[in-house]
């Protein structure tokens, strides 16, 4: 019987985050070339990886239809190069779908039956905008399964206000206002570019090279916050300015145990300590959050205390401040996104899991005093999902 293992997250890459849509910039790129780009960057920056020995490729997308479809994570292998005798498949968790395929290889990894496995996610809501092509089952609202509100996360995100009164719109654009600057802070001392692997673009001007995240609105203030239509409810709470946009862009990781890290002097970013998904009422998901966390910290045997750095998806402002709420953390605590997130950068669904860990881990290296790092999301029709890190560079010294 194969022993358990330590499981730990090698690296991570991403490509820029794009605006979805006609003007964006990867309107006239594939949703599969985009991931397919992101692996081979992976790939390239670790040469001593044996590609021959990964166990597996898991690739995520909500929307599995067109070049988002046909089992992503094998059909990306053979486009990426990968040798034929490495399977994959894909996976659906809406916007946890990433950071489900790295638990998913993950719990295989533990179990001893993997050594190294390829997880990631991608997402182009330009081609595919969310919900595209599904058919929801009518007995969800005859049988009042879900209310209607649930298949709108914007409306969500407005119920969250509802139930929080003390979480009012001026907070959640003052954190979606930091978000900007905090990310336009990161770009200007160099954090973000080193994980980001550059796309051929093609737009009617010619052929370009996108570096950057597309999204960001640096320029952002409270004042223009304030004017921004509530387009989910009249006289609303939730804008374009403190949610996360629509997005297109794909992310990958490198996970490993650490006998095989060690073995093939591949190193480790970080190491896996728990993880827990939950489920909530659907018409309030943003908060999913907080029941997984708590359930990935009991597992841990840590509190709330222990963690150091929380990577948080910014799907609205509003959903992240219940989160901070609950658990007694300030808006503006300076473990909590250090540089900036999904408001800022955008979050194209699927791929933004990933997305978080990379970011953790350029922390975790940055911060050799913090022990546990938290990456956490909320997810649509009610569930959230949270993965608790350990920094091997922990040295034992206050930050």
């Amino acid at each position: 019987m194969a022993e358990r293992s330590e499981v730990v997250f090698v690296d991570g890459v991403r490509t820029p985050f794009g605006r979805a849509g006609e003007k964006g910039m990867y309107w006239q790129t594939r949703a599969d070339d985009l991931i397919v780009k992101a692996l081979i960057g992976l790939l390239e920056r670790n040469p001593k990886l044996p590609q021959e020995q990964i166990d597996d490729v898991a690739i995520a997308a909500a929307t599995q239809t067109g070049d988002q479809g046909l089992t992503l994570g094998r059909t990306v292998a053979l486009l990426a190069g990968l040798p034929r005798t490495v399977p994959g498949y894909a996976i659906d968790r809406m916007c946890a779908g990433a950071m489900t395929s790295v638990t998913t290889v993950a719990g295989a990894i533990g179990l001893g039956m993997y050594d190294l496995a390829i997880a990631g996610g991608v997402e182009h809501m330009g081609h595919h905008p969310m919900g595209s092509g599904a058919d929801p089952n009518p007995r969800f609202v005859a049988e009042k399964l879900v209310g209607m509100d649930a298949l709108s996360m914007g409306a969500t995100a407005e119920r969250i206000h509802d139930r929080f009164p003390e979480l009012t719109k001026e907070r959640a654009d003052h954190f979606a206002m930091n978000s900007q600057i905090k990310l336009a802070a990161a770009y200007k001392a160099g954090y973000i570019q080193p994980d980001l692997i550059p796309v051929a673009i093609k737009s009617e001007q010619g052929w370009g090279l996108a570096e950057r995240d597309e999204a960001p609105r640096p320029e952002t203030t409270m004042e223009g916050l304030a004017t921004l239509k509530t387009p989910f409810r009249p006289h609303g709470r939730v804008t374009a300015g403190n949610s996360s946009g629509l997005n297109d862009g794909a992310t990958v990781s490198l996970i490993a145990s650490a006998e095989a890290a060690r073995q093939y002097g591949l190193g480790a970013k970080m190491r896996l300590v728990s993880f827990a998904f939950a489920g909530v009422e659907p018409e309030i998901m943003g908060i999913g959050p907080i029941p997984s966390t708590e359930k990935a910290l009991k597992k841990a045997g840590l509190s709330i205390g222990d963690i150091g750095l929380f990577e948080l998806n910014e799907a609205f402002a509003v959903q992240v401040l219940s989160f901070l709420n609950h658990f007694g953390i300030a808006d503006d605590d300076p473990r909590v996104n250090l540089w900036g997130g999904a408001i800022a950068i955008g979050h194209p669904l699927a791929s933004s899991g990933v997305r978080l860990m990379i970011q953790l881990a350029r922390q975790f290296e940055m911060h050799p005093g913090v022990r546990y790092g938290l990456t956490a999301m909320c997810i649509g029709l009610g569930q959230g999902g949270s993965v608790i890190w350990e920094n091997p560079h922990f040295d034992g010294k206050k930050n």
